[in-house]
């Protein structure tokens, strides 16, 4: 008895040892996103495991250009085309956990971009409504979240300035470009107790990330901190 014991124990250990070689190799990226997720997620104050089980997860690499895979984990921005950037991993976190999501909420976002953005709320709320100016952008993304399975992610090519009334009130706005006020149009289409997040202030330079929340009302403002984003285009530049 003992003897068939120790023989299934050495079995199970072989066997493990036989397949994590394979599992890597069907998943080389795997240890990248683990280390993201603890230096660059966790170490640095991201706390909701919802937010850092999806960002462990989502294959980014797949998300910029296959030149720039090996660097898609890295804690910085990296360039999609067309002068846009696909937001450094800790942002893309620090944003979406200020917006405090539930499973059923519904979410616009003004910048759809590569589409990482859009990958990231879709694992964690009920649907996603991306807005992107850049026509070339809008259809690799909706392509790209397509093809990964992303059936709740509905993309739109226009001009996020106006938002999505079509789909409105929405729980939560993400814009995930800088800009130096709130469109009116983006205020009247959140709900009441929503959230909006975006980089405000000059879009020169830094701006300051600004998490707004709609009480009766009124809006509440709440700085969190500096940086620095391209500058939305469209409607807005006119409105300065």
């Amino acid at each position: 008895m003992k003897r068939d014991c120790i023989f299934l124990f050495l079995s199970i250990f072989l066997g493990a040892l036989y397949m994590a070689p394979s599992l890597t190799a069907q998943d080389p990226y795997a240890e990248k996103r683990h280390r993201m997720v603890e230096k660059d997620l966790k170490a640095r104050g991201i706390k909701d495991l919802k937010v850092l089980e999806v960002m462990g997860k989502i294959p980014r690499h797949l998300f910029v250009d296959k030149s720039l895979r090996d660097s898609a984990y890295a804690d910085h921005p990296l360039p999609i085309g067309e002068g846009q950037t696909i937001s450094q991993p800790y942002v893309v976190a620090l944003m979406t956990e200020a917006l405090r999501l539930k499973p059923s909420d519904r979410v616009l976002e003004i910048g759809t971009g590569s589409g990482y953005q859009a990958a990231v709320l879709a694992e964690i709320i009920k649907e996603v409504f991306t807005i992107e100016i850049r026509k070339s952008l809008a259809e690799t993304a909706a392509e790209r979240l397509k093809g990964l399975g992303y059936s709740n992610v509905k993309v739109k090519f226009g001009d996020g300035y106006y938002g999505w009334e079509e789909y409105a009130p929405f729980d939560a706005i993400i814009i995930t470009a800088s800009a130096n006020h709130i469109s009116p149009s983006l205020i009247k289409q959140l709900k009441e107790g929503g959230r909006l997040i975006l980089p405000l202030g000059s879009t020169l330079f830094h701006q300051t990330l600004t998490l707004v929340t709609k009480e009766k009302g009124e809006l509440l403002i709440e700085q969190m901190g500096a940086v620095a984003f391209v500058p939305m285009i469209g409607e807005i530049e006119r409105k300065k």
